[in-house]
């Protein structure tokens, strides 16, 4: 199938860009997005939870339930909006059809729209899964002196498809995806050990080093995202990722899926702290 532009959207003001959005408060973070800022969220709200976001018709909602299930690392569920219900505490009085700065619209696994607010395509059948990501922890990476490439060179976090597949469930299948976060080698260790803690948002890394290991031939080229420049010294570090679910809706084809375009997260109410572990 056609594949879209997967890097970051251009549309991000330039004093937006040089604002500290780190300082925002979730809810003002998602004021700006259903205002109509598009821009990717690693760095928002400093201390608060980032989701991705899954919606699917309620007759498939078990058997994405049961997907998410058998693949915590890339799918941990942090929260479910039942049918038609459009806000709840991960977001108190915001509404997931425009509280996210870009959407896409899957339409029998092919990309049909990628657009700001999805209330034309909304029907109140769906059902929502906010699922945990990776963004959350990165806080904790920069508070103990973990550099995050991607924050520094102002881009999308690099995300790649891989050989790995995930664990089926009824028509549910499809590739694991993994984002990439190249570390100092002298660091590599702390990271381990500060994502481990992070469970409910990936946790530890799936893989570190070669990334031919995981099918992966060339880190320039991300599926998703944006490349990062490696330094010197350092080693790509790679997590599941919670683009995971679009790519097995991209194979799997069910009649209609709405997500968020990757590292554009819903910026939620809870604390990272509230998914971090001793």
């Amino acid at each position: 199938m056609p594949q879209p532009d997967q890097h970051s959207h251009p549309d991000r003001p330039a004093a937006e860009a040089n604002a500290d959005t780190s300082a925002l408060s979730p809810a003002e973070a998602r004021a700006r997005f259903r205002a109509g800022l598009v821009t990717p969220t690693s760095g928002y709200s400093a201390g608060f939870a980032q989701a991705n976001l899954l919606a699917v018709p309620q007759e498939y909602a078990f058997v994405f339930l049961l997907f998410a299930q058998r693949n915590p690392k890339p799918c941990p569920v942090l929260g479910v909006l039942e049918a038609g219900q459009l806000s709840s505490e991960l977001l108190a009085g915001g509404d997931i059809r425009t509280d996210v700065p870009l959407y896409r619209v899957y339409r029998d696994g092919e990309l049909a729209a990628e657009v700001p607010d999805i209330r034309e395509h909304w029907r109140d059948d769906l059902v929502a899964f906010l699922i945990g990501c990776s963004f959350t922890f990165e806080s904790a990476l920069l508070d103990n002196g973990v550099p995050v490439a991607h924050i520094e060179q102002g881009v999308n976090v690099p995300m790649y498809r891989t050989r790995v597949p995930a664990a089926p469930a009824g028509r549910f299948s499809g590739p694991l995806v993994v984002s990439m976060r190249p570390v100092p080698a002298a660091q590599v260790a702390d990271a381990v050990r500060i994502t481990s803690r992070h469970p409910a948002v990936h946790g530890a890394p799936v893989h570190v080093g070669d990334p031919a290991e995981l099918g992966i031939t060339d880190l320039a080229r991300p599926d998703f995202g944006d490349p990062v420049e490696i330094a010197d010294g350092a080693v790509p570090v790679f997590w599941a990722c919670g683009v995971t679910p679009q790519a097995a809706v991209m194979e799997s084809r069910p009649p209609l899926a709405i997500a968020h375009a990757p590292g554009h997260m819903l910026v939620a109410d809870a604390r990272d702290i509230a998914y971090q572990v001793p």
